[in-house]
């Protein structure tokens, strides 16, 4: 199965989604499971998990109802605050919930470099551990030291690195951010998604190969069983389409094995996320 392991819905509002600003003014509108089926079967992918973009439990909410009336959402990851007292109180409310997978926090928008390492986030992530949930992290380079620290301290949480860690494509900025994704990578509760990628680049005129040497390390690091396919949309529309973000990974992993390449299209994602 080809599994898209994230992509987004949102009922667009300015002022919650204040993050799309004038030069994605594209996504400025609504994008909820009919646009994206059409997306689907034009472009062969058979189910998704749809990732949180606002940081309420009603947002959470949201995307558990629309999973619960589309199959092919298979799996979310949702938002909780990880730093409350009343964290597995919360938990607790959602245990019968069989598609929610996991949690994120948007730690790239978090002024504190080490926000991952402070004590009421690490005492959230144990309790993650506890209830057997995903923890996907969103960060900039610059945060990749607390990644390391974060992935050390939790050999038994699994966490998937979501868009290769957002390096500087556009500037050409590689050999930093290879050197801390190399030490995470050692680590094998963690994954990496290959995600994200055309909009860390010039949105006009990226082309695979500015793209190519970041995928390289991604699977020269994590391999093909640590590694999934995710397009981000409908963000990546701002630079591209679906059908040039998927292409964009299978032609790069085309001289792999069919069993490389089933695990990168899907079978990893469906691992991971424990998705039916």
């Amino acid at each position: 199965m080809n599994i898209d392991s994230h992509q987004h819905f949102w009922n667009y509002e300015p002022v919650k989604h204040e993050w799309i600003d004038d030069s994605m003014s594209v996504i400025r509108k609504d994008f909820l499971p009919d646009d994206l089926k059409k997306v689907y079967a034009e472009n062969g992918i058979d189910g998704c998990v749809a990732v949180q973009a606002d940081q309420t439990l009603v947002e959470t909410d949201f995307l558990l109802d629309l999973a619960s009336k589309n199959n092919f959402i298979k799996g979310i990851v949702g938002w909780i605050d990880l730093r409350a007292d009343n964290l597995e109180t919360v938990l607790n409310t959602y245990k019968e919930q069989e598609k929610l997978k996991g949690f994120r926090h948007v730690v790239q928008g978090e002024e504190d470099p080490n926000f991952l390492l402070r004590p009421n986030f690490l005492k959230g992530i144990s309790i993650l551990e506890k209830y057997n949930y995903t923890y996907d992290i969103l960060v900039f380079p610059h945060q990749l030291g607390a990644v390391l620290e974060l992935v050390k301290r939790f050999p038994n949480q699994k966490f998937v690195i979501d868009h290769i860690a957002k390096p500087y494509i556009k500037d050409g900025f590689y050999d930093g951010w290879a050197v801390l994704m190399k030490e995470i990578g050692k680590h094998k509760n963690v994954y990496c998604k290959l995600s994200g990628m055309i909009t860390e680049a010039d949105f006009n005129t990226w082309t695979p190969a500015q793209i190519h040497p970041y995928m390289n390390l991604i699977l020269e690091v994590f391999g093909a069983e640590r590694t999934m396919f995710g397009s981000d949309w409908p963000v990546c529309l701002v630079a591209g389409n679906y059908k040039r973000v998927k292409a964009l990974i299978t032609e790069f992993i085309s001289k792999m094995s069919f069993t490389e390449q089933n695990a990168i299209m899907g079978n990893n994602a469906i691992k991971f996320y424990s998705l039916k």
